[in-house]
């Protein structure tokens, strides 16, 4: 890779948060995460918020790991909210959840979701899910040309 992707992990548990970011460090993967706590985070970072205006300092991503099950805006509705927003719904969203319902992989899908992982129970399963998405979405994407969202 030529320059390192810039991954949004959308993810309301700290323990999975850590579990995540300690994968990418055991895969030795140079990536710039970025964490947003909640869906109401995520879509204040990628949408819109003061705070979040200098794309500088905080780029658009090149892939999203969003979590489904949050207190608030659950990643249903983020994913919904994103795939509405014409230069963000280009960015790849992978879910990375705990769900294994049939239901909500196929509402995901229906939504816009690129994939659906489940998360594995052991450390090195994480580690696997880090290398395949390592593997196949960055490739694709990243050095894809990233415009600034407009305020009109």
């Amino acid at each position: 890779m030529s320059k390192p992707a810039v991954i949004l992990l959308v993810e309301d548990s700290r323990m999975d948060v850590e579990l995540t970011l300690d994968a990418f460090k055991e895969a030795r993967l140079s990536n710039r995460i970025e964490v947003a706590y909640s869906g109401q985070q995520a879509l204040d970072y990628l949408i819109g918020n003061d705070h979040f205006a200098n794309r500088s300092q905080y780029p658009l991503p090149d892939l999203i790991l969003l979590d489904l099950k949050m207190p608030g805006i659950d990643g249903f509705e983020v994913l919904k909210r994103l795939k509405g927003t014409p230069l963000i719904k280009r960015i790849p969203v992978v879910i990375l959840t705990s769900s294994k319902e049939e239901g909500d992989r196929a509402l995901s899908y229906d939504i816009g979701a690129n994939s659906y992982l489940v998360k594995p129970v052991a450390f090195t399963g994480f580690i696997d899910v880090v290398r395949q998405i390592e593997d196949y979405w960055l490739t694709l994407n990243v050095g894809a040309p990233m415009t600034e969202i407009s305020s009109t």
